[in-house]
């Protein structure tokens, strides 16, 4: 199964030098039945975007958790047997936990497929979005505004060799 971990770049940086990400458990998202039936899509490749998407607003979370994080949403990509990726069965149609799943140990960076990180552009708009975060969360519409123009930014591909450059 495809998951997608959600990081900051002192995270990957953190996970570089460790060589996994970790250690478990782990928040990743991934196509579960509650993504599949929230998106109501057979196209797996749509299903996986949904699921990137999903990891990169919990990035923006971690980032707006951290004010010394670096304003640029990060998520890896790897692959992890079917039954290492748990999701939560009574929390399956919560909106806030779609496509979430649990991971109980580390996932080697070796067995990474890629890395997705906002290009520099993104700064601005990741940097308003991390500060309106919470008034969005509590219904705030222009907060709401604010935080979905840093996910009009889509996320750059990167392979795992790149890494180094990266966190430089």
């Amino acid at each position: 199964m495809r998951v997608y971990v959600p990081l900051t770049l002192l995270g990957l940086a953190e996970a570089h030098k460790a060589g996994e990400l970790g250690p478990g458990p782990l928040t990743a998202y991934a196509v579960t039945p509650g993504l599949r039936e929230w998106y109501v899509s057979d196209d797996i490749e749509e299903l996986e975007y949904a699921a990137l998407n999903r990891a990169a607003a919990a990035s923006l979370r971690l980032i707006a958790a951290d004010p010394a994080a670096a304003r640029r949403r990060v998520v890896v990509a790897a692959d992890v047997p079917d039954r290492e990726a748990v999701s939560d069965p009574d929390m399956r149609l919560d909106a806030s936990s779609l496509g979430e799943v649990r991971i109980a140990a580390a996932i080697a960076l070796r067995k990474a497929a890629a890395v997705h990180v906002d290009s520099d552009d993104a700064d601005a708009d990741v940097t308003a979005a991390a500060a309106a975060l919470g008034a969005a969360d509590h219904g705030d519409d222009d907060a709401r505004f604010t935080v979905d123009g840093a996910e009009d930014h889509e996320l750059l591909w990167f392979g795992i060799q790149e890494i180094p450059n990266l966190i430089a």
